[in-house]
C-alpha cells in the first residue's frame, strides 16, 4: 500500500511543481478546473445521485461558478482582493460549521445526510478552493506561495501517516474515520511546525517582514484545516457506504481523495495569507 501511494505520488508532486512553475495561470486555470471538475463527479457518486443528467448538471454548475467567480474577481487580471477575502471568510464560517458536523457524527447527519445537501457541501468544498488557488498564483511570488500551500498538507500528512502508524494508539474520530489517530494528529502538527519554521527561515526577502509567528500561524492552521477537509469527506464516505472516491489514483483512490485536504487548506491559508501579508 505504501509502496503505491509513492509510486502514484511522486510523479504527481513533480507534475505539479513542474506545471505552477511554468505554465500560464490560464492553462493553470483550466487544469485545475478539470480536477475540480473530475472531483465534483466523484462527489456525486457520494451523494448517492444516479441520474446522469443531474450528475451532468452538477458538473456544468461548478463549471459555470469557476468562469463567473474568474470573471467577477478578475483572478487572472486585477484581482479583486477584497472580494476574494470576503469570500475566504465564508468559507471559513463553512468549514467552521463542517467541524461541528464532523464532531457530531452519526448523529449530525440527520442536517446533511438528503442529496440535495450533500451536493450543496460539495460546491463550498470545491468553487471556494479553486478560486483561493487561483488567487495565491496572482499573488507576488504566486507558484512559490501555492507550492507552499501543497507542501504544508503534504508534509501534515506525512507526519500523521508515520507518527499514526508506530505511535497510534487511540483514536481521533472512530465513527467517521477509524484509521485515524490522536498520535498521528500531533505527529502531523509538528510536522507542520517544523516546516514552518523552515519556510520562515528561507523566506524570501520580499517576504522578509513576516515574523516567526505569523508564519506558524498560517502554517499550523493550514494543516489543522486539512485535517477538516479529510475527515469531512471521510464522513460522507461513511454516510454513503464508500470506501474510497473513486479508484483512478493506485493506493490513493479517486481524485477527491487527494483533493479532499487541499480543499480544507486553500481559504484558510489564502486569508491567512491576506492577513499578514497586508
Amino acid at each position: 500500500m505504501l509502496k503505491a501511494r509513492i509510486a502514484t505520488a511522486v510523479p504527481l508532486a513533480l507534475m505539479f511543481v513542474g506545471l505552477v512553475l511554468y505554465a500560464q495561470a490560464l492553462a493553470l486555470a483550466l487544469i485545475f478546473g478539470v480536477f475540480v471538475l473530475m472531483g465534483a463527479w466523484e462527489w456525486t457518486r457520494l451523494s448517492s445521485i444516479e441520474s446522469l443528467w443531474v450528475r451532468t448538471g452538477f458538473l456544468l454548475l461548478i463549471a459555470a461558478s469557476l468562469a463567473l467567480g474568474n470573471a467577477e474577481l478578475q483572478l487572472l487580471d486585477q484581482v479583486q482582493r477584497l472580494n476574494v477575502q470576503s469570500l475566504m471568510g465564508a468559507a471559513c464560517l463553512a468549514w467552521a460549521v463542517a467541524l461541528l458536523w464532523i464532531k457530531g457524527y452519526p448523529s449530525s447527519a440527520i442536517l446533511w445526510r438528503s442529496r440535495a445537501m450533500r451536493l450543496i457541501m460539495g460546491y463550498l468544498m470545491l468553487v471556494p478552493a479553486w478560486i483561493a488557488v487561483m488567487f495565491l498564483l496572482s499573488v507576488s511570488l504566486g507558484p512559490t506561495i501555492l507550492i507552499c500551500l501543497v507542501a504544508i498538507v503534504a508534509v501534515a500528512d506525512v507526519g500523521a501517516y508515520f507518527a499514526g502508524r508506530f505511535l497510534g494508539k487511540h483514536k481521533l474520530a472512530p465513527s467517521v474515520s477509524p484509521g485515524k489517530t490522536w498520535e498521528g494528529f500531533w505527529g502531523g502538527f509538528f510536522a507542520s511546525t517544523a516546516f514552518g519554521v523552515l519556510v520562515w527561515w528561507l523566506r524570501p526577502v520580499e517576504l522578509s517582514h513576516l515574523n516567526l509567528s505569523a508564519v506558524l500561524a498560517i502554517t499550523l492552521t493550514t494543516s489543522l484545516a486539512s485535517v477538516v477537509g479529510d475527515l469531512m469527506v471521510s464522513m460522507v464516505k461513511r454516510e454513503s457506504g464508500y470506501k474510497d472516491s473513486g479508484n483512478l489514483l493506485p493506493g490513493h483512490g479517486g481524485v477527491l481523495d487527494r483533493l479532499d485536504s487541499i480543499c480544507g487548506a486553500a481559504p484558510i491559508f489564502a486569508l491567512g495569507y491576506m492577513l499578514a501579508h497586508w
